[in-house]
């Protein structure tokens, strides 16, 4: 699987056998016989190109998902035979900037039980923590619904929220009791930043490309951006912003999450201090 998933993210044969540091002659038996097995053709090759059948985007697919779960159960079993000497923490996945007020209680309640361990925290970019937790880099990550996906992860819900729009401390509406989602989406000159999609790319838009909170609350207080955002946000706002609450934008859920095959003495003793925050 690695040797076809590197042919086909190359489209070509002595590349991909360059990057896996083998000949070519075995890399080329090696795609035939898979394709052999499966009783299709992967690949069309001709003496100047390889492309991708439908056949062969569907295995590439799935084959980075497949390696990617090897990768990660590699992963946890290190991790968990470290734990079994002693010499291995909990790694948390959050997001930077976001829930401090609750990572900060929920570090000191987890320090104060019996047995626990060093918890070694891991300040992501826009829902990162999220594909750390999947390929096992992250034991337990905080999650945000509705923006973080949580398919295939044991959760407890921990906070509900509202949002407010994050200005500049100096806009006429920043006095305003609150804000409709209609007023925010048209606010002229203040466009809505554009986060990177799942796959690194950015959707069509006006608003600034951003990756974390603090390019995001600069550009806000420069005037070239709003951005709605959880309440608690508040907490850590800077002395040249405002917030205004929007009371028709989607609630934010923050949950805890974890993979559901864990075994992990210490991840269920995290879990058991968050849900009793």
């Amino acid at each position: 699987m690695r040797y076809f998933v590197a042919v086909a993210e190359e489209l070509h044969f002595g590349r991909a056998a360059q990057r896996l540091g083998i000949a070519q002659p075995p890399l080329s038996r090696a795609i035939s016989q898979l394709e052999r097995r499966l009783g299709t053709t992967l690949l069309e090759r001709t003496s100047r190109t390889v492309s991708l059948t439908e056949a062969g985007s569907v295995l590439l697919r799935e084959g980075r998902a497949a390696l990617e779960a090897v990768e990660a159960a590699e992963r946890r079993t290190r991790r968990a035979a470290l734990a079994t000497t002693g010499q291995a923490g909990v790694v948390l996945a959050t997001k930077a900037g976001a829930s401090d007020e609750l990572l900060a209680k929920l570090l000191d309640a987890y320090a104060s039980e019996p047995g626990a361990v060093t918890v070694d925290v891991l300040l992501c970019a826009i829902g990162e923590q999220e594909r750390l937790l999947r390929d096992g880099r992250a034991d337990v990550a905080l999650l945000h619904r509705p923006f973080d996906s949580t398919a295939g992860f044991d959760t407890e819900e921990l906070c509900t929220e509202g949002q407010v729009v994050v200005l500049p401390a100096g806009h006429p509406l920043a006095r305003r009791t609150h804000l409709r989602m209609a007023d925010v989406t048209e606010l002229p000159g203040l466009p809505m930043p554009r986060w990177p999609c799942r796959d690194g790319t950015y959707p069509d838009g006006p608003g600034p490309q951003v990756r974390d909170h603090t390019q995001l609350t600069q550009l806000i207080a420069l005037g070239r951006a709003c951005a709605v955002l959880p309440e608690s946000c508040r907490a850590q706002l800077r002395d040249d912003l405002a917030a205004v609450p929007v009371p028709d934008a989607p609630a934010v859920t923050t949950v805890i999450a974890w993979p559901p095959q864990s075994r992990s003495r210490a991840v269920a003793g995290l879990v058991r201090a968050a849900t009793r925050l």
